[in-house]
C-alpha cells in the first residue's frame, strides 16, 4: 500500500500526521530532503500547537521526481529520526501542495503573488542564489540577465522571487517575509542584499523596501542522502510506502530572527529560537559544524572512507578536529550568549560519530567552491588578519585541492560535483602537476578566494607544505604526524 490520505488508518497513530490538510501561507523554493526534515517539521509542530493557515506551498525548481512523489501521496511524506540507540518514523502532513517551476513558473509567480502566502522560504543551496563565494555579489549571468531584462518565464531561483514580487506588488498582496535557510554566512542580510539588487534592476525598490523583509536564520539538522535503505526502514515502521521519506539525527535547530510583517507560525513552540540577531548562531554553526564537516569529508573521501563516521575514526582525526577547532575556529568568532564553542565542538563529534547517521563524505565534499568561503576561509581570513597563521584550516584547503584533483590515496576515482568543476579541471590542466603549481592553479579561483588570501605568500607556503604531505604520504600517515 502506498502512502497516502486514505491509507493513513494503516498507518501507527504515533506515527500520524499532527495536524490536518492545512491552507497555505508559506511557499518553500528547493525541496530538499533537508527542508522536509527540518523547517517542514518545525511547522507542522507549531501549527499543532497554535494553529494557523501556515501550511507549505512546496516548489521545485527543477527536478519532478520529490513533488511527484508528494503530490501522489497527498501531500505526505515520512521523516525517520535515526538515533544511536533506535529509530522512529513519523508522517508529516504541512504541504498544502505541489510545484515544479520549470513546467510552469508562472503558475509560481501567481502563487507568490497569492494574499494567502505571507512568507517565502528557502533551501536552494548555495549556488541556486548565484551569488559571488568571495564577494556575496549577485553573480549577473545569461540566464539572470534574460530573467530581469525580457519578459520569457522565470528560470532562475532569484527571476522567480523577483517576478513574484513585482506580480505580489500589482496585486497590492501585501508585505511578505523571505527567509533563506541555507549554510550562507549572513543569509539574511546576503538575501537583502540579493533581493535589493533585483529590485531596482526591476524598478521596484521603493515598494521592497516597505513589504518585504529577509529575516536571518540558522538551521541545523545533519540529513543524510536518502537511500534504498530509507524506504525499506520507513516502510516497515509505517506499513505502507513513501517515496518521499527522508532521515535525520536526533538534533535538530532552528534560530530565526523574528522580522516577519505579515505575521509566522508560533515556530517558538515548536522548538525553535526567535531572536533579534541570529548572526553569532550562523556563525558558530557555519565554522564549527560545517567547516568541520568539510574538513573530514575531504581528507575521510581522499582517505577512501565512505561516510562522516568511518573518517571520524581515522587515527589522529579526532585530534585534529579539536585543535582545528580550538586554535583556529573559537578565536575567530563570538558565540552566541551562554555558549562555550569548544563545548559545542564536542556535541558536534558526538553528532558526526552516530553510527546509524551514514552520511558519505562524497556528498558533503560536493560544490566545494561554493561551501568552502563560508565554512573556512572566512576562518583563514580572520586568523590571517589576526596576524595568526590557522594552520589547521588551511590543512582543510589543501585537502580540498587534494580531493578536487580526482584520485584517492588507494587510486580510486572521486567526484568532482561542483559548479566550477570545469573552470578547476582547466586551470589543473594549464599548470604542472606538482604541489605548487596546483596551490597556484586553485588560488586562481577569484571567485572562490579573496585577493587577501590569493596573494598571501606565507598562507601559500601552508598549503603548499599540506598538498606535499597529503601527496607523498597520503591522509593517514599525515594526520597520524600533524
Amino acid at each position: 500500500m502506498e502512502l497516502s490520505r486514505a491509507a493513513l488508518n494503516a498507518v501507527p497513530v504515533e506515527s500520524r500526521p499532527r495536524i490536518a490538510a492545512p491552507r497555505a501561507g508559506i511557499v518553500h523554493l528547493g525541496v530538499s530532503a533537508f527542508h522536509r526534515a527540518h523547517q517542514a517539521v518545525f511547522t507542522e509542530d507549531a501549527m499543532a500547537a497554535a494553529g494557523g493557515d501556515w501550511g507549505i506551498v512546496h516548489v521545485a525548481p527543477s527536478s519532478p521526481r520529490i513533488v511527484d512523489a508528494i503530490r501522489a501521496q497527498d501531500g505526505l511524506f515520512s521523516v525517520t529520526t535515526l538515533g544511536p540507540e533506535g529509530t522512529s518514523t513519523r508522517v508529516i502532513g504541512a504541504s498544502a501542495g505541489q510545484m515544479l517551476a520549470a513546467a510552469d513558473p508562472d503558475a509560481v509567480v501567481a502563487q507568490l503573488a497569492d494574499p494567502a502566502v505571507k512568507i517565502v522560504t528557502l533551501t536552494v543551496t548555495e549556488k541556486g542564489y548565484r551569488l559571488d563565494g568571495a564577494t556575496g555579489r549577485l553573480l549577473l549571468d545569461d540566464e539572470l540577465r534574460a530573467d530581469l531584462e525580457t519578459d520569457r518565464a522565470p528560470r532562475t531561483v532569484p527571476g522567480l522571487l523577483i517576478r513574484g514580487l513585482c506580480a505580489r506588488r500589482r496585486a497590492d498582496a501585501g508585505p511578505i517575509a523571505l527567509v533563506s535557510c541555507d549554510n550562507l554566512p549572513a543569509n539574511g542580510h546576503r538575501m537583502r542584499g540579493l533581493i535589493d539588487t533585483l529590485a531596482v534592476a526591476k524598478g521596484i525598490s521603493g515598494w521592497v523596501h516597505q513589504n518585504v523583509t529577509c529575516p536571518g536564520t540558522m538551521v541545523d539538522r545533519i540529513v543524510p542522502a536518502t537511500t534504498a535503505a530509507t524506504f525499506d526502514l520507513a516502510a516497515r515502521t509505517l506499513g505502507v510506502r513513501d517515496r518521499a521519506a527522508v532521515n535525520g539525527e536526533p538534533y535538530s535547530a532552528w534560530v530565526i530572527e523574528d522580522n516577519f510583517p505579515a505575521g509566522r507560525p508560533a515556530w517558538e513552540q515548536a522548538g525553535a529560537v526567535l531572536t533579534g540577531d541570529p548572526r553569532p548562531w550562523e556563525t558558530l554553526k557555519l565554522r564549527t559544524l560545517n567547516g568541520v564537516h568539510s574538513a573530514i569529508a575531504y581528507l575521510g573521501a581522499v582517505a577512501g572512507r565512505e561516510t562522516i563516521a568511518a573518517a571520524l575514526h581515522l587515527p589522529g582525526m579526532a585530534d585534529m578536529v579539536r585543535r582545528l577547532i580550538a586554535e583556529d575556529i573559537a578565536p575567530s568568532l563570538v558565540p552566541p550568549p551562554g555558549v562555550d564553542t569548544l563545548e559545542y565542538g564536542e556535541q558536534v563529534l558526538t553528532r558526526f560519530a552516530n553510527p546509524a547517521i551514514e552520511y558519505r563524505t562524497t556528498q558533503v565534499a560536493g560544490d566545494g567552491t561554493q561551501k568552502l568561503p563560508p565554512r573556512v576561509l572566512h576562518t583563514i581570513q580572520q586568523r590571517r588578519e589576526a596576524g595568526a597563521m590557522p594552520r589547521w584550516a588551511t590543512l582543510v584547503v589543501a585537502a580540498w585541492m587534494r580531493f578536487v584533483q580526482g584520485v584517492s590515496d588507494e587510486g580510486n576515482p572521486l567526484p568532482l560535483d561542483d559548479p566550477l568543476a570545469e573552470r578547476i579541471r582547466a586551470r589543473l590542466a594549464a599548470g604542472p602537476a606538482t604541489p605548487d603549481g596546483v596551490v597556484d592553479a586553485l588560488l586562481g579561483l577569484d571567485t572562490v578566494f579573496s585577493p587577501e588570501l590569493a596573494e598571501d605568500a606565507e598562507l601559500r607556503a601552508e598549503l603548499v607544505g599540506w598538498l606535499t604531505a597529503l601527496e607523498k604520504h597520503g591522509v593517514a600517515a599525515t594526520l597520524a604526524g600533524a
